[in-house]
């Protein structure tokens, strides 16, 4: 009833009341009337669409008022039912189980025709498929999709509060304006991308900091965890795809094909615009550049016209990176931006001060070509100021693709011909990824083509020209990021504000070998089967024939650091226990040929278990005689991982892969140290990276503030997961860093990574590192060369000597030249400056001998099929590192004995192996650490407790 009637008031023409109790309101919750634009200053007063003053009882940006997603999605849905251009949409669910949605509107003729709308822009998508002149056909009658998203980061408390009174807007509106947008365009909005971490950062706000005097007293503002496992990094899962949030984005673009992806943030003052500094990512379509700057600058004007201060651009973020949410769009032909303002983590009122804000290396309050009119150095700050700021900026976006909707198509379809234009026309014109059994890790191989498939570019499979070949033929839409995954990153070095993640190409940083093809007659390759769905990689057994398909026997592993290894082994013993696993430590030849150190060796198997294992985890076995060879027993231990709790981020990537490979491990924190017997429990514990000093490491979160709770009432129920403490407040303490020392005395294995490794050398847990500071080295997360130093150690087991691994910025030990046996895996292919031998005169004492100049190390050969087999002198091999010789020579991995009568061992990374899920050719050096967590072989003396 209350659609037909607003359907017959709008078409009688009756003219809109604005709703003066609510405006008022919004002019008490907006601390300066310069923060007010015109609009959004007022709000249509409608009979038959509650707004949210109706509904709730507050206005949208009240103060001390923040919604959870129950409440959220109840009045969105409340909306859609009282309006016929309003519906709501299910596009997935959260690790908690909660609803994920996205609202759309659009006028009501527009909502009768939203498959259409879909199918003209799914049209428009390809070009090979839609001609230029069918193109402006659907162009003549097409309407853009712009989608909104926020809750993206669940701090920033704001965008999921303004979009109730945007959709609200949209909906009831018969302001010219909004009626254009409306009736010209279709806006999805998700208001919540990340429910889970929006539930618990409101609860955390009614918990702990709502009504806090001040905003920077040091107090945690933000919710330990958002999802249970990504924290900030959920906005940097676009390359992998790996969480639930990443992949309803997916799942939306895809349907949907929006022309705009669109973020909302917090975090700098007061709107700031995304165009970002550059350089550009050089494999993006020149168009996309320009309508960066173009909606920019719309927006820009727009809200400088109307009074507002403190709206910029350019100078925040660069456009390098793919692998942020909002580079799905940019991605695929369409336009991915961002805006970021300023939020206080809460509904509190806060006076804020500016002084200290600068980015790109101008303060915040300067006035600058990007920044026409600056805030004041100081400003009271308010949740509605928030609203209002974030709400016209989106308005004016929606408005400039109202106007523009034709231009904004055209450029998709034609972004999108460029793509295809360009693999017809420049090299590469294909990729090819050999065939499984040429692959080091055919596992990783399935892996990359499927990613490539995730990501709509579509693969074929080569019946004829290279049978069992996968081929990425670039005469397609999506041709620009292909190349951009499965090529090289060269950032341009003398780049002025270079970003932390510089690097990603997937061949690399997943150990497959990728072949880049500049023949264009790839294009008429006979035997391409387009791929329409997974592939997947099963080994098979070598049975010998006279030992038949019954009993037990011993089976070979042939290992290259397959991740499928760990996991494999520990289902093995559930399923078949009384099997027993070794690695061989030295090289050795069968019947079937011949074997490198780290091969497993599997006794007692079965030949029906030996088929499970080559199955369902893709490991190939030969059965054997028994061989006569160095061995030790691969132990499977207890593994926990600890986390802190300043900070949550890396360790929640590692339990995710630990989870993914079906890996049993205990999560612990500070209270588990504290309460010792460590060793009773664990054989392993795994110290993921995490922000701070030692100190913060020993200490944890200031006590003065104490107690924080972190646990489930019925109060709060989302809090307590996925880990729970009664006071979050203070660290192990120094008694809980006595327990890991009892720990190490007892023989246990600490696995450090990255500023980790600060934990087990700053406390004197192990003293041969020292912390050193590379004087000049910038190192954002690039693909860079490293040479084994002992390439027989356990942990380097399926590796060859030279190799790559994926480091960023973050600290670097070194030792003393009698400690050097502790370095497992050094970066670049030099010695350290103090072991090259640089004497040239006479040696006094010693028989004279024939000088020579020192040279650089020989190039080493790489294998067939081993990525980066570039030579030795490049250390860079995507990327970019400034000064790298600062870093030529450096331990990137350490294996010290420690503990009393070093019975333990602490195994430090110096770099994160196991960086958001990326970096698959890095992470197995962990499981073999993990696998081989009691076992010393090659530079130090064999050790093996043979404890399980």
């Amino acid at each position: 009833m209350l659609t037909i009637t607003l359907t017959l008031l709008l078409a009688a023409g009756v003219q809109q009341a604005p709703d003066t109790a609510y405006a008022r309101m919004v002019r008490e919750a907006t601390t300066d009337e310069r923060f007010l634009p015109a609009s959004v200053a007022t709000i249509p007063l409608s009979e038959a669409v509650p707004s949210p003053l109706d509904h709730f009882g507050v206005i949208a940006g009240a103060p001390g008022v923040a919604h959870p997603t129950a409440e959220s999605y109840g009045y969105l849905r409340t909306l859609a039912a009282a309006s016929p251009r309003v519906a709501v949409q299910t596009v997935g669910s959260s690790l908690g189980g909660r609803e994920m949605i996205i609202v759309i509107i659009a006028d009501e003729a527009t909502m009768r025709n939203l498959d259409r709308v879909k199918a003209d822009l799914g049209a428009l998508a390809d070009p090979r498929r839609t001609d230029q002149t069918a193109a402006e056909r659907i162009i003549a009658q097409a309407k853009p999709v712009y989608y909104v998203q926020t809750g993206q980061h669940a701090p920033e408390m704001g965008p999921p509060e303004m979009i109730l009174e945007l959709a609200y807007r949209l909906a009831v509106s018969e302001d010219p304006a909004i009626r254009r947008i409306r009736e010209n365009v279709v806006t999805l909005i998700n208001p919540a991308m990340e429910p889970d971490g929006r539930d618990r950062q409101v609860e955390w706000y009614y918990r702990h900091t709502k009504g806090r005097e001040r905003l920077d007293d040091g107090f945690p503002r933000s919710v330990p965890y958002w999802g249970d496992y990504v924290y900030h990094d959920n906005n940097r899962d676009g390359i992998q795809i790996s969480q639930n949030i990443t992949k309803a984005s997916y799942r939306t673009y895809f349907e949907w094909h929006p022309t705009v992806m669109h973020d909302l943030h917090e975090s700098v003052p007061l709107l700031y615009i995304s165009i970002g500094t550059g350089p550009y990512n050089r494999n993006v379509d020149p168009i996309l550049v320009t309508e960066w700057q173009t909606l920019a600058n719309w927006d820009v004007q727009s809200l400088t016209a109307q009074g507002v201060p403190g709206v910029w651009t350019w100078g925040y973020y660069d456009g390098w990176w793919r692998g942020y949410q909002t580079w799905i769009a940019a991605n695929h032909n369409g336009i991915g931006r961002f805006f970021e303002t300023y939020g206080n983590s809460g509904a509190d009122t806060y006076l804020r001060d500016l002084r200290g804000s600068r980015f790109a290396g101008d303060s915040v309050t300067s006035t600058q070509w990007y920044r026409p009119w600056p805030p004041t150095k100081k400003v009271l700050w308010s949740l509605r100021n928030n609203t209002n700021l974030m709400q016209a900026g989106v308005l004016s976006s929606l408005d400039y693709a109202a106007r523009n909707g034709r231009e904004l198509l055209r450029n998709f379809w034609q972004k999108g011909a460029n793509s295809v234009r360009r693999g017809l026309t420049q090299a590469p014109h294909g990729f090819v990824i050999p065939p499984f059994e040429n692959q080091r890790d055919p596992r990783r191989a399935a892996y990359l083509v499927n990613q490539v498939m995730r990501h709509g570019i579509e693969v074929h499979r080569s019946t004829d020209t290279l049978p069992g070949s996968f081929v990425v033929l670039l005469n397609q839409p999506y041709r620009d990021f292909a190349v951009d995954l499965l090529t090289r990153q060269d950032y341009p070095a003398e780049a002025e504000f270079p970003p932390p993640d510089v690097a990603w190409t997937l061949g690399l940083i997943y150990g497959v070998e990728v072949q880049a093809v500049d023949d264009s007659t790839v294009f008429a390759w006979p035997g391409l089967q387009l791929l329409e769905d997974t592939v997947a990689f099963h080994a098979q057994t070598t049975i010998r024939t006279d030992a038949g398909n019954s009993g037990r026997s011993t089976w070979l592993m042939r290992y290259a650091a397959q991740a499928e290894a760990l996991p494999a082994l520990f289902a093995l013993r559930e399923r078949e226990r009384r099997a027993q696993a070794f690695a061989a430590e030295a090289p050795f030849s069968t019947q079937d040929g011949t074997w490198d150190a780290g091969t497993i060796i599997l006794e007692n198997l079965s030949a029906a278990g030996a088929g499970w294992l080559a199955h369902e985890f893709g490991l190939p076995l030969t059965q054997t005689d028994g061989v006569d060879v160095p061995r030790h027993p691969l132990d499977l231990p207890r593994i926990a991982v600890y986390h802190t709790w300043i900070s949550t981020q890396d360790e929640g990537w590692i339990r995710y892969w630990l989870d993914q490979l079906n890996v049993p491990f205990t999560s612990i924190h500070k209270d588990d140290l504290r309460a010792g017997q460590l060793k009773r429990r664990f054989d392993v514990i795994v110290v993921p990276a995490s922000r701070g000093d030692v100190s913060s490491w020993i200490h944890g979160i200031d006590s003065k503030w104490g107690p924080i709770p972190y646990t489930a009432t019925a109060e709060f129920p989302s809090h307590g997961t996925p880990s729970s403490t009664p006071d979050m407040t203070g660290g192990p303490g120094f008694a809980g860093l006595g327990e890991l020392e009892k720990f190490l005395d007892e023989g246990g294995t600490v696995i450090a990574m990255g500023n980790a490794v600060r934990f087990v050398t700053e406390t004197g847990l192990i003293r041969e590192l020292t912390p050193h500071n590379a004087a000049g080295l910038f190192h954002p997360t690039s693909v860079v060369r490293a040479k084994a130093r002992r390439p027989d150690h356990p942990i380097l087991y399926g590796y060859p000597e030279v190799m790559h691994l994926l480091r960023g910025n973050g600290p670097l030990w070194r030792t003393a030249q009698r400690d050097r046996h502790t370095i497992v895996l050094q970066y670049g292919m030099q010695p350290l400056p103090d072991e090259r031998d640089t004497v040239l005169s006479e040696i006094m004492g010693m028989p004279s001998r024939e000088m020579s100049t020192p040279s650089a190390s020989p190039a080493v050969h790489q294998p067939a099929g081993s990525p980066g087999g570039e030579g030795s002198g490049r250390y860079v091999l995507s990327g970019m590192v400034r000064n790298s010789n600062a870093i030529i020579g450096h331990g990137a991995i350490f294996d010290v004995p420690a503990g009393a009568n070093e019975v333990g061992r602490v195994i430090a990374f110096s770099f994160n192996p196991m960086h958001r899920y990326l970096n698959h050719h890095d992470a197995p050096m962990v499981f073999n650490a993990i696998l081989n967590w009691n076992d010393r072989v090659g530079g130090d003396a064999a050790v093996s407790s043979g404890e399980n």
